[in-house]
C-alpha cells in the first residue's frame, strides 16, 4: 500500500498494491494498523456506506458539524467518480482550498478524507457504486453541507452542470461564506 498526502494536510490518496494472475486480482483493501501507521494517525472506522448511482449523480458537498465530525475513507467498487474534499478548517493554510481525485474500479485508489472537510462526488461512468468507511456515526441534526456549484471554490466537476443529478435537498446547500462551520 502507497499513501500520498494531499496538497490538504492530513488529506491523503491511498493505493493498494494489486496481485494479479490469470485468475484475476487480489488486494488488502483495508488494514487499520498499516493505515494508521501509513497516515500517522490512531483512526477507528465504526460505519461502513454504500451507494449506487447513475452519471452525472452528484452527491455532496456534506460534512458532519461539532462532535459528530466524520472522517472517510472512500473507493470506487465499480465504476469511476471524481471525488472532491474541501478544507473547512478555519485555521488551516489551506481553508476553502479544494482537492479532486478521480477513483474507480479500475486504479483502486482510495481517498482518505479527515475531519474538517466537506466532502462530495460525482459519478462519470454509466453508474457506479461508492463505498466508504466512517470513524463517526451518522447523526441527522449535525448534517451540513455546501452548494456544489459556489463560485468561490470554483470546482471542476468534469461533466456539464446540465447533465448534473442533483437531489434537492443538495440544491439549497448555502454558499461556503454562510455554511455553518
Amino acid at each position: 500500500m502507497t499513501v500520498k498526502e494531499t496538497k490538504l494536510k492530513g488529506c491523503f490518496v491511498i493505493e493498494p498494491k494489486i496481485f494479479e494472475d490469470k485468475r484475476g486480482y487480489f488486494l488488502e483493501s483495508y488494514n487499520q494498523k498499516l493505515f494508521n501507521n501509513l497516515i500517522g494517525a490512531n483512526i477507528k472506522f465504526v460505519q461502513d456506506n454504500e451507494s449506487f448511482s447513475s452519471k452525472g449523480v452528484l452527491r455532496g458537498l456534506h460534512y458532519q458539524t461539532g462532535k459528530h465530525a466524520q472522517s472517510k475513507l472512500v473507493r470506487v467498487l465499480k465504476g469511476k467518480v471524481l471525488d472532491v474534499a474541501v478544507d473547512i478548517r478555519k485555521q488551516s493554510q489551506t481553508f476553502g482550498k479544494h482537492i479532486a481525485v478521480e477513483l474507480s474500479k479500475e486504479n483502486k485508489k482510495q481517498l482518505y478524507v479527515p475531519r474538517g472537510f466537506a466532502h462530495g462526488f460525482i459519478v462519470l461512468s454509466d453508474t457506479a457504486i461508492f463505498s466508504y468507511k466512517c470513524d463517526n456515526f451518522y447523526k441527522k441534526e449535525a448534517e451540513a453541507g455546501i452548494i456544489y456549484n459556489d463560485k468561490n471554490l470554483n470546482i471542476d466537476w468534469q461533466l456539464n452542470e446540465e447533465d448534473f443529478i442533483v437531489s434537492e435537498k443538495d440544491l439549497i446547500l448555502p454558499k461556503f461564506e454562510n455554511a455553518i462551520l
